[in-house]
């Protein structure tokens, strides 16, 4: 793009992109081919069997979504060949050495390469522990081993999570995480052991298996989640996804080298404020949860503090930041940490969240399959377990257990009347068990590193512009009220 300096560094150089079949991946492709089509070639790593495979995961799930619509005017007719020239589909897959990457295309790829962003990550809080370690941890380490191979790398990006702080509270800083180190004081955290401890798991499940449940696999799915958040709590943080990321930067730290290194930790990132196409947003976050619990009707109550910030920021400006970091950073020999953040530079309260929900949902009212608009009402906070349990109580546990009564006296005819009231109850008490310690989150990410980045790039009005990343612009009732809000609406609803 004529007079951006930041831009203009992607001109002539190749990338390799995990993880671009996601919501931040897509949103960088997207960026970096309408900032600068003079870019050499996007390597998208994606899962797939071979590459005519993975030419039809690229297609459907990130050149065919609405958010590529402002490139596709811009090129016209032309669109299709520009993506073929500028997109490579590469088959393979993190959890493997040299990412999966046939041995035909791999080496061609060492000799091309001069930027990796590792976006890759299965962001489930309760996801299996085998999984999220060879996704999280061991991914991280194969990125960074394929990394040390590039002849011509200039940038590692590595995308984390503000929230591998775990649930400390005061000013958390952009410091590196120790081989290691713990939240709570324990000294026995090791990442083989850990992974030995799952190999074991595994392979006690399999000789004590029936052969019914060898077929279904539950059993062993079931424990793998288990462990997983059994592991994280012991060592101090709350659920499986942020424990196996931070031990994923504690294995770039320990391993880096001399490999030029960004991490990326953003907090809970929400829609598209700007560019290229405002409150479009993929994949349920954490407050989208409880807005989509809000439209279908399920969300009657909710254990949080209204009082205390939130800590948010839209997807365009994480990427925006992490472009302006490749930039800033590349060819240095240095480990670099960036919160993207906004609960120090522009804090907002949870209350605010919530009015402007209750506002948007009083002036878009619910309609109903007759074509009727569905009334609503207000969602119930409460800041404190007990409050929220006795309301609990009272409004769900014992009018399930009255209802299961009448329902077999009746001979079965109240069975939906149950069934639905009891999946409205199990609804909140999950969204509480997953998200409630961030309701109550007293952490404030420190930001100085990202400060002065956008000191830096503030010096180019134009950079300035296109790559904004600076919550201060931001008016969050109005954000989410026009923005946020009616882009849940429209992009996850269904």
């Amino acid at each position: 793009m004529e007079g951006s300096k930041i831009a203009g560094y992607f001109k002539g150089k190749s990338a390799l992109i995990t993880g671009s079949t996601g919501f931040l991946g897509k949103v960088l492709v997207e960026k970096i081919l309408r900032v600068e089509p003079e870019v050499k070639k996007l390597f998208l790593l994606v899962r797939a069997q071979d590459t005519e495979s993975a030419k039809q995961r690229v297609q459907s799930e990130v050149i065919g979504k609405e958010l590529f619509k402002v490139l596709k005017e811009k090129h016209g007719k032309e669109f299709n060949r520009f993506m073929e020239e500028k997109i490579s589909p590469i088959a393979g897959d993190v959890i493997y050495e040299n990412l999966g990457i046939e041995c035909s295309q791999v080496d061609n790829m060492f000799d091309q390469i001069d930027i990796i962003v590792n976006n890759a990550a299965t962001t489930n809080f309760y996801e299996r522990y085998d999984v999220s370690l060879d996704v999280n941890t061991l991914g991280a380490k194969h990125v960074l081993e394929f990394a040390k191979k590039c002849v011509n790398l200039k940038m590692l990006l590595h995308v984390s999570t503000a929230y591998v702080a775990g649930l400390q509270e005061g000013l958390i800083q952009e410091k590196p995480l120790k081989m290691g180190e713990t939240l709570n004081g324990s000294t026995s955290l090791d990442i083989e052991s850990e992974i030995r401890l799952v190999e074991e798991t595994k392979k006690e499940l399999h000789l004590s298996e029936t052969d019914s449940l060898k077929n279904t696999g539950k059993l062993e799915r079931t424990v793998m989640k288990e462990l997983g958040i059994k592991r994280a709590r012991k060592y101090g943080w709350p659920n499986t996804y942020v424990f196996t990321k931070a031990l994923g930067e504690m294995v770039l730290d320990h391993m880096r080298e001399d490999v030029p290194l960004v991490i990326i930790r953003p907090t809970i990132i929400t829609s598209l404020h700007k560019d290229p196409l405002p409150g479009w947003m993929e994949g349920i976050r954490t407050i989208d949860s409880f807005l989509l619990g809000y439209a279908k009707g399920n969300l009657s109550c909710y254990l949080a503090d209204l009082n205390e910030i939130m800590d948010v920021i839209p997807g365009d400006m994480v990427v925006n930041a992490m472009i302006a970091a490749m930039v800033m950073h590349s060819g240095e020999n240095t480990e670099t940490i960036y919160h993207v953040s906004s609960s120090l530079r522009n804090p907002i309260l949870f209350r605010t969240f919530e009015q402007s929900g209750y506002r948007y949902f009083r002036e878009n009212p619910r309609v109903g399959k007759n074509g009727k608009t569905i009334g609503f009402k207000r969602v119930h906070f409460f800041n404190t377990i007990g409050g929220f349990k006795a309301y609990m109580t009272l409004r769900y546990k014992l009018p399930l257990e009255a209802l299961h009564m009448v329902n077999l006296l009746s001979c079965g005819r109240f069975t939906q009347s149950y069934k639905e009231l009891s999946q409205r109850f199990r609804f909140i008490m999950l969204l509480v068990d997953l998200y409630a310690p961030y309701s109550f989150f007293k952490g404030r990410f420190d930001d100085m590193n990202l400060q002065k980045l956008r000191l830096e790039i503030e010096k180019e009005p134009t950079d300035a512009d296109i790559f904004c990343f600076d919550p201060k612009i931001l008016d969050w009732s109005n954000y989410f009220h026009q923005t946020h809000i009616p882009g849940v609406m429209k992009f996850l609803r269904k």
